[in-house]
């Protein structure tokens, strides 16, 4: 069977599923759909888009489910000479590829493991490698549907249990569900902490130990950086001081955790986490009022000269710490010029921070594509321009987009449902430049 004849029997399928939900008639179902059922499926296999929106307000169902559920293909493995039954094989594979970040053979290798696994716990482990790839990707939503996909099975062993949830509790931190982060984060650090008396677990270098011990300095950091975002959703002086120092808690455990793993192992990775908790620690401490904002600040712009080229000498991991390091100044300056009761165009040296971090924040997220990084520049970018001038508009227009900025942003917005309503005022009020305009 060809894929076009595939495609077609599931939308006859999913018609025939409509009629049986609705219980309705062949006539209410062609008037549902504006078409006779019968035909409604072109011979291309491919049904239209308004086909596609009355099938799903029949379902009730999301229009994307509907042509997932119709479209979506499963490559065949690549070239690997790997034998497709050995899940052993594809595993070792899948974990080779993450680590030279070759993300889309990696979705295509744990695509096979999901359809060879022959039991829970193999299943959760090709759901949680198809959701290391789509992490690589940028498809975070994926990365959601994948580790509860995991989750889902039973009887799986504690170490992979755990792992899906950390990773569960990173999606949401990273697409913004912060509520959800932090109160997973927080059971995992409880887990965690029970089992933390254990001389195994607190200095053991076996991979077990390790695991564990990554896990829950994985769990720190993520709920001290949610606290951390979530200073931009405080009421009053008194909430924002009770999170801040919640953060800072949670970031100097992380970065101590960090720092160890760092010595024992010798991995750079741990090296930048440790970084970039550091980073978020300044944060944390100017909203607890340990920190004025303009010594961060200037700490920050200074360290920063440690990644002036972003294509030479650094690790990717160290790298990537100090494009947080830069999103985290940008948060501060922006803080200190809105909170202030003057505009942010009579504060030129808050201004000039948050355009000199937003700057490297953004060549950095280009040198490793990295999306959230870019979704943090482009929207901290755009809040400055709305708070410099009391006409923001004019200012806004002053913003020029060129197709690679285009092609950027119209990515970002597809990463992160969160961000499409500012996407859309950028593409609204930025010029478009060049073969864009």
């Amino acid at each position: 069977m060809t894929l076009l004849e595939v495609r077609k029997l599931r939308l006859d399928r999913m018609i025939s599923l409509a009629k049986v939900y609705r219980n309705w008639t062949s006539g209410q179902m062609k008037g549902a759909l504006g078409r006779d059922a019968t035909r409604a499926t072109p011979a291309s296999g491919n049904p239209k888009l308004d086909l596609l929106a009355r099938l799903a307000h029949a379902l009730e169902w999301e229009v994307g489910e509907v042509a997932e559920s119709v479209w979506d293909e499963v490559p065949a493995i690549n070239a690997t000479n790997v034998p497709v039954a050995e899940f052993g094989a594809l595993d070792s594979l899948a974990q080779e590829q993450h680590r030279s970040g070759l993300f889309t053979a990696l979705e295509i290798t744990a695509r096979e493991m999901r359809r060879h696994a022959a039991n829970a716990r193999e299943r959760a482990v090709a759901a949680n490698r198809l959701a290391g790839a789509y992490d690589g990707l940028g498809r975070y939503p994926r990365v959601l549907a994948c580790v509860r996909e995991g989750l889902a099975e039973q009887r799986i062993g504690e170490d992979l249990r755990m792992m899906l949830t950390v990773n569960l509790a990173n999606a949401y931190y990273t697409l913004w569900n912060l509520q959800e982060s932090q109160s997973l984060s927080s059971r995992l650090i409880e887990d965690a902490n029970a089992r933390a008396s254990s001389a195994s677990m607190s200095s053991g270098t076996n991979a077990a130990s390790r695991v564990r011990r990554v896990g829950r300095a994985f769990c720190y950091a993520i709920r001290g950086h949610s606290e951390r975002r979530l200073l931009t959703q405080c009421e009053g002086v008194h909430d924002m001081h009770r999170r801040a120092e919640c953060a800072i808690a949670d970031l100097s455990t992380a970065q101590r955790l960090y720092d160890e793993l760092a010595e024992d192992f010798g991995d750079l990775h741990y090296v930048g986490l440790a970084n970039t908790a550091r980073g978020g620690l300044l944060e944390a401490r100017v909203a607890a009022g340990e920190l004025s904002a303009d010594d961060a600040v200037t700490e920050i712009i200074a360290q920063l000269e440690q990644a002036v080229d972003v294509e030479v000498s650094l690790s990717p991991h160290t790298l990537e710490s100090w494009g947080w390091w830069s999103v985290f100044g940008a948060n501060i300056a922006l803080r200190a010029g809105t909170e202030s009761a003057r505009p942010l165009a009579e504060h030129s040296d808050h201004e000039q921070a948050i355009a000199i971090c937003t700057n490297k924040a953004a060549d950095i997220a280009e040198q490793l594509n990295s999306w959230p990084m870019r979704e943090r520049a482009f929207t901290l970018d755009w809040f400055r321009r709305q708070s410099i001038a009391q006409a923001p508009m004019r200012q806004c227009r002053d913003w020029t987009l060129d197709g690679d900025d285009l092609r950027v942003l119209v990515g970002t917005m597809g990463r992160f449902p969160l961000f499409r309503p500012t996407g859309w005022q950028i593409l609204e009020h930025a010029a478009l430049v060049g073969s864009v305009a």
